[in-house]
């Protein structure tokens, strides 16, 4: 219990100092601050990805693939949806004129190009567009903290009594209870934010959104878990301690992301 709470502490540590900067963009740097951070987190973790990619012996052109993600959040900043959606067709065209240029370079290095920029830049780009909603502050602040309760809630109960394997062959350490705890914990935030800040969306609806939060965050950890795995390795990177890399860190965001800001728009939040 000690090892597992002195862990916890260093996670938290990195979480704060990653949580001061998020929220203070969100609050005083107006949606170009938000945009700003959210595309050097895609970029660092868009890094990582590429690193893992070429232990498989791929060849994807970072180039490429790191202007598009550090595109993506200022365009759908500027633009919305439309920047965003253009960028990602820029993203296409760019990546097949290399594929057609360089000989030696193949199909699936192309995809992995494409894929690590999507992966990361356009599904963590959402968040922005959550930001341009109505309420889109609080909104933002709502699906932020949702990752953090499901982390924090899974992690601790996992830990502490977690005795069925979710899924053992890509990430053993993680429970059916540590599941139950971040999705009641992921739900519990949309339902208290929606009383605390009147958020313009019904109680059944808030609901929905944090169940479809907290199953696109276990999907995007469970991911990326089988991505390092595939690779053999243990964590993307160490730029954060208690977390390993930026992908690690933000592997459940990424999903919850984008599938927030749908699950926001089919509630009507406009």
């Amino acid at each position: 219990m000690a090892g597992t709470l002195r862990d916890f502490g260093v996670r938290a540590a990195s979480a704060l100092i990653l949580g001061i900067v998020m929220l203070g963009a969100l609050f005083f740097g107006e949606v170009w601050g938000l945009a700003t951070v959210v595309a050097v987190i895609g970029v660092l973790a868009c890094v990582e990805f590429f690193t893992i990619s070429r232990r498989e012996r791929r060849m994807p052109n970072e180039l490429v693939a790191l202007t598009a993600v550090a595109s993506m959040p200022f365009a759908a900043a500027g633009f919305g949806a439309t920047g965003l959606t253009a960028v990602v067709a820029a993203l296409v065209i760019s990546a097949f004129f290399w594929h057609v240029l360089i000989r030696q370079i193949r199909l699936m290095d192309t995809a992995i190009t494409v894929f690590g920029a999507v992966y990361v830049g356009f599904t963590l780009s959402h968040l922005v567009l959550i930001r341009q909603l109505e309420s889109g502050v609080y909104l933002a602040l709502a699906t932020i903290v949702s990752v953090w309760a499901n982390d924090v809630f899974a992690y601790l109960v996992g830990s502490a009594v977690g005795k069925h394997p979710l899924a053992p062959l890509i990430s053993p350490k993680k429970s059916w209870e540590g599941l139950l705890a971040g999705t009641l914990g992921t739900a519990g935030v949309w339902l208290i934010a929606g009383a605390m800040l009147r958020l313009p969306i019904g109680w059944g609806s808030l609901a929905t959104i944090g169940l479809a939060a907290s199953v696109a965050a276990v999907i995007g950890d469970l991911a990326e878990s089988r991505i390092k795995r595939e690779a053999r390795v243990k964590d993307s990177g160490t730029l954060l301690p208690g977390h390993g890399g930026f992908l690690d860190r933000f592997d459940s965001f990424i999903m919850v992301a984008i599938v927030t800001y749908y699950a926001l728009f089919l509630a009507g939040a406009r």
